[in-house]
This record gives C-alpha cells, sequence and structure tokens, in this order.
C-alpha cells in the first residue's frame, strides 16, 4: 500500500486489500465471557478473488444504465435454523472449554497474540516485513489484508470444503478424486455464486464448510491495523485458500465493544458504534466496497439474551444446564461495520393484557417464495430481495421486538411500544417497501454515547429518550427508522460522505414523525418550520466552534470513492474524539435536502425519492447518484439554475453556511391569531417551542434567580424531554442557580449522550462549586463512561 499515516494524526486507515479479493460471507462461532470480559472463538471467511468479482460489479453496472433488463426473481428469507450447537473443530494442540462463559477465571490481560512472527508493526499502512504482494502480479506470495486492532490472533488455517459431505454437487467433475487447491476454491467459487432463491441450501452449507476440519496452516502477521495473512507458494489471489478459519479472542480494553452495567445493575456488552467500527470484534475487510453476508452462533451463559444484526428472530437453545446458544443471519450484503451484537440480561416488553393496541400493530407476515410476484427492476448484486416480494412491498408495519433492563421496561410500555406501529407505517407511506423484514429495538445502557444507532433489524436508542411524553422518543425513532433505507440499504460509497445517511435520516425523521401523529398539512408545515429554526440555530453555534476543514461535506472533492491500487484508503479525521459530537453532516445535509423539496415541491421530491431508493437500494451510493437522478428526473421549469456543479460548490464542498433564507420568512410573518387567557398560551408549550424559548433566554446576559424559579414551576422542566432538560441545565449554570444544581448533577449520570457539553460549560464558569460538581460527576461515571466520551470530558476537565 502507498500511503503512509501520521501515528499521532486522527485519520482511520482502511487496510483490507479489497480490489484483489472480498469476503463473500462470515461464519462466526463465539463465546462471549463476562468474568474475564473476552469474546473468543472463530471466523471462517469465504472468500472471491478480483477478476470474478470485477465482473459482476461490471453486469450490476451495467443493469443500472439499462431499463430493459430484467428483474431478478427472488424469493424471500424466511426464518431457518442450522443446528449448529458448537461449530468449532479444535486442533489437537489447543484445549478450549466449549462455554467460556461457564467456567471461572481471573482476568486474561495478556497481549501476547500467539503468531508466528509475534512482533507488532508501528502504526502506519505498510506492507508485510516479509514483503509480500498485496496484489496478484510479481513472484512474490499474495498477502490477504485484513482490518483488525485489539484482537489476539490465535491460529489461521485453510478450511477443507471439499471433506463436506455433499460438496461433490459444487464441483465440475462428479467425483471429488484428487483434492488440491484449486478443487477447494472451485467449491466455495460455486457456493458464494449461488442463486438467491437457493439461500436456505447456501446458508446450510457455509455453516458444514464452516465445521469442516483445518487442512493447513497459513502464516500471519499483525500490526497495529491489520492482520495479513499468507500461504508459501501462493502466488496470486486465485491461488490463495477461498477459506480460511481464523481463532482469536477480543481484549478487555478492545474498543469495537463496551463491557459495562444496565441500568438495573447486571453485566453487558455491546457494539457501540466505535469509530474504529468492528475490527476490534473480530477480522474483517471494513472499507464499505467489502458487502458480505453473515450467520452467527453465539453462545453465553442462560441469564443472558443476544441481540444481533440478523433476518431471524433467534431464539435460545440450551446446550447444558447454564449455557444457551443464539444463531442469527443475514442473506442481504452488507458492509461489514454494520454488523451489530448485544448481550445482556434483557426484557423482552410487550404490551400489557388489559391495553387494547392498535390493530396494525399485528401484522402477521410469513413470506415464502410463493407470495413472489414481479414488481419491479433491480440493480443490486442478486440476494433475496424484499423489494422483489408483493407481499412484502404492501407491509406497513414489520414484526418487532422490544427489549429493555427490567427496571425500564414500564417506561418503554408507557411511550416507545406505542409509537413504533405508527413510526413504522408512516416510513412506509413515504418511502415505501422496508428495506429490512423486522426490527429488534433495545434500549441501551446510559454510557452510550448518542440518541440513537440503527443497524440490520436492530436498533440501539438511549434510556434518555424515554422521559418527558413522546416527543423526543418519537422524532428519534423516526429518524433511525429512515436509516434503513438511508444508511443501512443504501450505503455510501465514501464514508467521509457521511451526509448522505445523517442528512437524508434528520430531514426524514420530521416528515415521518408528522405523517406518524397525524397531523394536518398545515399543522405538519408549521411544527417543521420550528424544527428547521432549532437546526439553524444549532449549525450557526457549529459553524463558530468547530474547524473550517470539520465543516465540509465531501472534503475529498474529486477524488471522493476513490482508493489505492489495493483497495486500502484513509478517512480524514476519523478517530477524532471530538468528532462524534459534531452535527454539521446533520444540520448542512437537512437544509441540503430541505432546500431541494422546497425548490421542487414535496410531490416531485418525494415522488422523486421513492424511485431513488427502488433504484439504488442494495447498493452504495456517492453524491454525484443522488444529484444527477435528481435533476434528470425533474421537470425543466423546476430545474432552475440548478446544477451538480452548483450544488457541490455551495453545499458540499465548502465550509460555512450556504444563503438559505426562503423559510426564515416565515417565522417573520407569524400568522395573526385571536388572543386567548395569557397563563393559557404560555403554560402549554410544545417541547420544540420550550426548547426555542429557553435558548433565548440562554442569550440574556441576566436572569434572576426568581425567574428562574418561575420557569422551572410553569413548565415543571425537571419532568421534560432530555432536549428541554439540557437547556434548562445551561441556564441553571450560566446563572449559577444553585439550587437546581441536583438537576445539572442527574443529567450529567442519567443522560451521558448529552452531557458532555455540560461538562464545558461548568469548567469555563471558572466558579469553583460547579468544577467542583463537574469532577464529582465525572468520577462517579468515568469508568463506565464510553470511551471517546471520556477523553473529551477529561481533556476539559484536566
Amino acid at each position: 500500500v502507498d500511503m503512509q499515516l501520521d501515528p499521532a494524526g486522527d485519520d482511520l486507515p482502511l487496510m483490507a486489500n479489497t480490489s484483489h479479493i472480498l469476503v463473500k460471507h462470515y461464519v462466526l462461532d463465539l463465546d462471549v465471557d463476562f468474568e474475564s470480559q473476552v469474546i473468543e472463538g472463530t471466523i471462517v471467511l469465504f472468500l472471491e478473488d478480483g477478476d470474478r468479482f470485477k465482473k459482476q460489479n461490471r453486469s450490476v453496472e451495467e443493469a443500472c444504465q439499462s431499463e430493459s433488463n430484467k428483474g431478478c426473481k427472488l424469493g424471500m428469507p424466511e426464518p431457518c435454523h442450522v443446528p449448529v450447537t458448537n461449530a468449532r473443530t479444535f486442533s489437537s494442540e489447543m484445549e478450549y472449554n466449549d462455554c467460556a462463559i461457564c467456567s471461572k477465571g481471573e482476568k486474561d490481560t495478556s497481549d501476547k497474540d500467539g503468531n508466528h512472527d509475534n512482533q507488532e508493526h508501528a502504526a502506519g499502512i505498510s506492507s508485510s516485513k516479509r514483503c509480500c504482494d498485496t496484489g496478484n502480479h510479481g513472484s512474490e506470495e499474495f498477502l490477504l489484508v485484513l482490518d483488525c486492532c485489539d484482537l489476539s490472533v490465535l491460529k489461521v488455517e485453510e478450511v477443507d470444503v471439499a471433506a463436506v459431505p455433499g460438496m461433490e454437487k459444487f464441483t465440475r467433475s462428479p467425483e471429488l478424486t484428487v483434492v488440491s487447491e484449486e478443487l477447494r476454491n472451485q467449491i466455495v467459487r460455486e457456493l458464494v455464486t449461488l442463486p438467491a432463491n437457493r439461500w436456505r441450501e447456501q446458508l446450510d452449507y457455509y455453516a458444514r464448510c464452516s465445521q469442516a476440519a483445518g487442512c493447513g496452516e497459513l502464516l500471519f502477521d499483525t500490526d497495529t491495523w491489520s492482520l495479513q495473512i499468507r500461504k508459501t507458494g501462493a502466488q496470486t489471489a486465485t491461488d490463495f485458500p477461498h477459506a480460511i478459519r481464523i481463532w482469536y479472542k477480543t481484549k478487555p480494553e478492545g474498543r469495537s465493544v463496551t463491557w459495562t452495567s444496565d441500568q438495573s445493575g447486571r453485566p453487558c456488552v455491546y457494539t457501540v458504534g466505535s469509530p474504529v467500527n468492528n475490527r476490534a470484534l473480530f477480522p474483517c475487510q471494513e472499507p464499505p466496497v467489502a458487502m458480505s453476508t453473515w450467520q452467527a452462533t453465539v453462545r453465553a451463559a442462560a441469564s443472558f439474551v443476544v441481540l444481533m444484526s440478523g433476518e431471524n428472530s433467534a431464539k435460545p437453545t440450551q446446550l447444558w444446564e447454564g449455557c444457551s446458544s443464539w444463531y442469527y443471519y443475514v442473506t442481504m450484503p452488507m458492509p461489514a461495520s454494520t454488523f451489530t451484537i448485544a448481550v445482556g440480561c434483557w426484557t423482552e416488553v410487550k404490551m400489557e393484557p388489559c391495553s387494547s393496541g392498535d390493530p396494525a400493530t399485528e401484522t402477521p407476515f410469513s413470506p415464502s417464495e410463493a407470495d413472489f410476484r414481479h414488481v419491479g427492476v433491480c440493480s443490486h448484486m442478486e440476494y433475496p430481495c424484499r423489494f422483489q416480494n408483493a407481499s412484502a412491498t404492501t407491509q406497513q408495519i414489520i414484526p418487532h421486538r422490544v427489549f429493555a433492563p427490567v427496571c425500564l421496561t414500564g417506561a418503554c410500555q408507557e411511550t416507545l411500544l406505542q409509537l413504533i406501529p405508527p413510526c413504522l407505517s408512516a416510513a412506509h407511506s413515504v418511502l415505501g417497501t422496508h428495506p429490512f423484514s423486522r426490527l429488534d429495538v433495545l434500549i441501551v445502557p446510559a454510557n452510550f454515547p448518542s440518541l440513537g444507532m440503527a443497524s440490520p433489524h436492530i436498533m440501539f436508542l438511549s434510556q434518555s429518550i424515554l422521559t418527558g411524553g413522546s416527543h423526543l422518543c418519537g422524532t428519534r425513532l423516526c429518524h433511525e427508522i429512515a436509516h434503513a433505507w438511508f444508511g443501512l440499504a443504501l450505503g455510501a460509497r465514501d464514508w467521509t460522505e457521511e451526509w448522505l445517511s445523517e442528512g437524508f435520516a434528520s430531514h426524514l425523521e420530521d416528515v415521518f414523525w408528522a405523517a406518524a401523529q397525524q397531523l394536518a398539512p398545515r399543522e405538519a408545515r408549521e411544527q417543521q418550520e420550528l424544527r428547521a429554526c432549532l437546526r439553524w440555530r444549532r449549525l450557526q453555534d457549529e459553524m463558530q466552534s468547530s474547524p473550517a476543514e470539520m465543516q465540509v461535506l465531501r472534503p475529498n472533492k474529486d477524488k471522493t470513492g476513490h482508493t489505492s491500487d489495493s483497495g486500502a484508503s484513509v478517512i480524514k479525521h476519523g478517530l477524532n474524539p471530538e468528532k462524534i459530537f459534531m452535527q454539521v453532516h446533520y444540520l448542512k445535509g437537512y437544509f441540503l435536502l430541505r432546500f431541494l423539496a422546497e425548490r421542487l415541491g414535496d410531490e416531485t421530491y418525494f415522488s422523486f425519492l421513492r424511485k431513488f431508493v427502488h433504484a439504488f437500494h442494495g447498493q452504495l451510493i456517492l453524491s454525484q447518484d443522488f444529484l444527477q437522478m435528481l435533476l434528470e428526473n425533474v421537470p425543466e421549469e423546476k430545474r432552475l439554475e440548478l446544477s451538480v456543479e452548483n450544488i457541490y460548490q455551495d453545499w458540499l464542498e465548502s465550509s460555512g453556511i450556504p444563503k438559505v433564507t426562503k423559510w426564515i420568512r416565515v417565522n417573520r410573518r407569524p400568522r395573526k391569531r385571536k388572543r386567548r387567557e395569557r397563563e393559557a398560551v404560555f403554560e402549554k408549550l410544545l417541547p420544540d417551542q420550550l426548547v426555542l424559548l429557553l435558548e433565548h433566554l440562554l442569550e440574556q446576559k441576566t436572569l434572576s434567580h426568581r425567574t428562574l424559579r418561575s420557569l422551572q414551576r410553569t413548565y415543571q422542566l425537571q419532568d421534560q424531554d432530555a432536549e428541554v432538560r439540557h437547556r434548562w441545565c445551561e441556564l441553571i449554570v450560566k446563572h449559577k442557580f444553585t439550587k437546581a444544581y441536583e438537576s445539572v448533577e442527574r443529567f450529567l449520570q442519567e443522560d451521558q449522550a448529552m452531557g458532555v457539553y455540560l461538562y464545558g460549560e461548568l469548567m469555563v464558569s471558572e466558579d469553583a462549586r460547579q468544577q467542583q460538581l463537574a469532577r464529582r460527576c465525572f468520577e462517579r461515571t468515568r469508568e463506565q463512561m464510553d470511551r471517546s466520551s471520556a477523553q473529551v470530558v477529561a481533556d476539559m476537565l484536566f
């Protein structure tokens, strides 16, 4: 790879040589051990070499350009349970407990990687010390490079897929006489390219192959950011083994997962949406172009529930007393960064028997191949696609479950559980087919660093959305639901174009929420204007407090989407701990889409958006894909002076805020209303109105404590949602309202997803009591706090 990293910098390297070889499928077989805070086991990778997948990519691009191509007639996935109770094959020299959590032991603090060279490299994108070739040319050995950090890799071996009964059907010869590398690779090539309507059979063979014996250890190296694997004599990707097994274990300090306690004090572990993504959970290909499927068997103590990105609603299988196994699978190719897991003593939250829920919540849907009718043309690589199933396209509410710590089940029943059906239905009314067949929603521990995170088939939500009524819960739920389309079904090909995910989700959350509330058009417009006003104020603040280079939505400009010859690349500022607190991609992206929707008219814009989703789901996109198709599909009279180049220049490739004034004039010309009783007008403010009121009050230099007491009493501010309480805490800090310091303290502990900014306010005040409060709260929470948040807060405090 021809790039070097500054070890002290904040760029994130994507090391995998995806231009030469791609992982098509992962089979994970893992034990979760809370005693040692380690996840260990094996991962089997099924690979496809470059020449083959480049041909496939070309054919997909041709399909995109040709409207006359026939759509793939695919069946829908059904829940299927491959019986993998203990899928591991052990080498004779290694001894393991079948279920690590069931045995007791000291925490393993060993840093030994167990690799053949037993040396760690300095940070940076470099070739192996053996100077192996990562490409498929030259005379040196081919090197498979995987993204990997904070892992102990114990052993890597080739898998003897030819030894699996029934695999002869995947060879050109009727009998397996001479087993060779070429024959094993031929079997894998046939297996990974099975047509989509044979997905059940394919999953079954993946599982069986993953349990096959090894047929030779492979040499490997690890450095700070990668795992490099080679086979003596294999000079090209075509010669390299196409099925390999990696034995590894995570480290307690690994950055991909967080070991913590839930709100009921029970241990849990979950993927936290780390800047390093999943490379500290399993060795993988991180670049988004590496679209793969997966299946996973996870064992844990019987008291734990395992939730994961998976199409099936898994149920536990008891292996022996005190130990259970969970199995999940995904048949839609996705980037490895979208894989999510959460293991804890979660309780499934259900409607109370006495409540008569909306009948629409019960939407029985059991897809089968018989349901299939041709619906339209899909341009993605072949997989069992919901857009190709007539029953799925009309399903307004997908099956869903809610999980939470036992102490929060009541709060979930009151708000969250009731909101999911109308929000799902609203999303379907705007965008059409739900890309995923089901949804699990989990209320994650208090240390979760944001209000929500969406992954395939599973969504994490912060406990902060459960208080103060339905508004914050509903809007955040709508935001994460929107990511099913923008961020997951349609992903950014270049991670620097984050606005393609967050800008769309921010814009769609308002539209979904208005539809979920069944607001009249005028009410919906007023609600959206108010939210636009709040976002505008936030964007202005962000522009003043952030570096100019972090305000650019398309920082790589003409080089967006480019990688090195091997496929490796660098994400600028990808490891900057402050980046996760920046909203610029959300806000500037939102205002660009709002601008386009206003210019074209809602009917034209959302009609186009449905067309765009249908054309590009299951694929990776760049800004130009969206903008070019948009301008091609709008009438000439509405296009005016809009062009891709103008939008790049004004919105995507410059810092600061473009001129956006159209929506402001609505706020300057309020509709006249008849005067009502003063108290009634002021006491019944909506959450967004309260936020705006408090933000205006924050601009006042002085407010008396009497005024603050009156505010608190009139609006019951301590009981409002987290957005309102955050502004209330800012007022308390600014005006040193000591009698309400308890509210600030509670916010910093219970609303960690939003509390980082408050630490800064407490410290800049230079008030000894406030600084003492900040340090006291940090000392209580720092051990459990998200790593990036803790780093940022520590920099403020010390």
